[in-house]
């Protein structure tokens, strides 16, 4: 990850992908349960909400507690990476469950076929 702004973009650019699928499913897609689309599109704004906040946080010790700056760097960097892998596998973990609630909305029809067409 280069940065903090590229990854909040990225979760951005995500959900709003998702969300914008489910819109226009509702409105393209016959027999699709628009009902569900639409708790499905506020899971998708509550994940980025949830996600883009979680992207903030900072390192709980400081630069007096270590005997240097390349160990007080070091600790940091070690700390940053594991809270953004976290972030990043609980992220994909709940946009997987939604990605499963998109498809359960479509109607049993369009399901086949589009395992038809996979295969």
């Amino acid at each position: 990850m280069a940065n903090k702004r590229t990854l909040k973009k990225q979760i951005r650019y995500i959900c709003g992908d998702c969300a914008a699928e489910c819109a226009m499913a509702c409105e393209i897609i016959p027999g699709v349960d628009c009902d569900k689309l639409s708790e499905v599109i506020c899971g998708l704004a509550k994940l980025q909400t949830e996600s883009l906040a979680r992207t903030t946080f900072s390192f709980d010790r400081s630069r007096s507690e270590f005997e240097n700056a390349g160990a007080y760097r070091k600790a940091r960097t070690a700390y940053n990476t594991a809270a953004f892998k976290k972030l990043r596998s609980e992220f994909n973990e709940q946009l997987l469950r939604i990605v499963k609630e998109m498809n359960s909305a479509l109607p049993s029809r369009n399901k086949s076929e589009k395992v038809s067409e996979a295969q």
